[in-house]
C-alpha cells in the first residue's frame, strides 16, 4: 500500500463560520483572517494505491460551477485534482474507487464535470465506483434548509445516474474492512453519517479527519464549526475521537488545514492538545 496526499486547490471561508462561538480574538491566532474576515483553507484529498486498487478519498470543489459561485469562495493556488493525480503518474481512468466522506460541495464537487460539449454532466473518473452510504445519500438528496446550499444537485445526482454509485453498509458507528486495511467510522454532528476513513499503514493508523477536525485550530472541544448541524453531538463525537487518537497514536490527515498536512495529539492538563505537525511524507517517506 502507498498513500499520496492530493492537493486540489485552496479557498477562503469566513473565520467566524469556521470557528462557531469562539471569539475572533482567539481563533485568529490559528488562522489569520484577511480584511474581509476570510481565512485560507485547503481542500486536501488522499489517494491510496493498493495492489489493483487506486482509491481516492474526496475530490475537492471541482471547476464546473459558475463564476458567481466561485466568487464567493476565492479559490487560489495552482493545484487541481487532475494535475495532482497526473503528477504522480496516474491517469483519471485508472482510479478504481472514489470514497466521498460526505456530499458538501467542497468534498464532492470534483467528482462530476461537464462533458466536452458542455451539454451534460458526467463523472470525472469514468471507471471508478463512487461510494457513499444510504443515510447520508438520503440526507443530501432531500436536504434540510440549513444545508441545502451545500448539497448541490449537479454534484450528486449525476453520480447515481451514471450507474457508478454504491453504498457502504453502516454497522452502528463503523464499517469494518470497507477495503483491506481500511475501516470507516461515522460521525453525525457535522452532517448525517459523515465517513472518516481509518487506514492501517506502515504500523500506524492514519485517519482522514474530513470535517470532524478541519484543522489543528479545531482541536479544543468548544472549537466547533458554525456549519455543523448538531454541534453538541460534534462535541461528544470529537471528545471520544480525540481521546482515542491519543491512546492509539493516530496520525491525523487534515483535509482543510492550509498550514498543516498532518498532526498527532497528546494529553495535557487542559485536555487533548496538539502534539506535533508534519508533512505526510516526512513521517512515511
Amino acid at each position: 500500500m502507498k498513500i499520496y496526499p492530493i492537493n486540489t486547490g485552496n479557498f477562503k471561508l469566513d473565520g467566524g463560520a469556521m470557528f462557531g462561538v469562539v471569539p475572533k480574538s482567539i481563533w485568529s491566532r490559528f488562522n489569520e483572517p484577511d480584511a474581509n474576515n476570510m481565512c485560507s483553507w485547503s481542500m486536501r484529498c488522499m489517494l491510496i494505491e493498493d495492489k489493483d486498487k487506486l482509491i481516492l478519498i474526496d475530490t475537492g470543489i471541482g471547476d464546473k460551477q459558475s463564476e458567481k459561485f466561485f466568487n464567493y469562495f476565492y479559490l487560489f493556488g495552482d493545484d487541481s485534482l487532475k494535475k495532482s493525480i497526473e503528477s504522480l503518474g496516474f491517469g483519471l481512468d485508472e482510479i478504481t474507487d472514489v470514497v466521498l466522506t460526505h456530499l458538501h460541495f467542497d468534498h464532492c464537487g470534483g467528482a462530476i464535470q461537464m462533458n466536452s460539449t458542455k451539454e451534460r454532466y458526467e463523472t470525472f473518473f469514468p471507471n471508478a465506483t463512487y461510494w457513499s452510504n444510504e443515510k447520508h445519500w438520503k440526507w443530501a438528496t432531500e436536504p434540510n434548509a440549513r444545508e441545502k446550499a451545500s448539497f448541490l444537485s449537479e454534484n450528486i445526482l449525476p453520480i447515481e445516474q451514471s450507474g457508478q454509485l454504491k453504498f457502504f453498509t453502516r454497522d452502528g458507528g463503523i464499517t469494518k474492512n470497507a477495503f483491506p486495511n481500511i475501516d470507516l467510522i461515522y460521525m453525525d454532528g457535522h452532517t448525517e453519517s459523515q465517513m472518516l476513513p481509518v487506514i492501517n499503514y506502515k504500523g500506524k493508523k492514519v485517519v482522514f479527519t474530513a470535517d470532524l477536525l478541519p484543522s489543528v485550530g479545531h482541536i479544543p472541544l468548544p472549537y466547533v464549526m458554525g456549519y455543523d448541524t448538531r454541534p453538541l453531538l460534534t462535541l461528544s463525537e470529537k471528545e471520544k475521537f480525540l481521546n482515542t487518537a491519543v491512546k492509539e497514536d493516530y496520525v491525523l490527515f487534515l483535509e482543510h488545514d492550509y498550514y498543516n498536512e498532518c498532526c498527532t495529539l497528546k494529553n495535557t492538563d487542559r485536555g487533548v492538545r496538539l502534539n506535533e505537525t508534519f508533512k505526510f511524507n516526512e513521517l512515511f517517506g
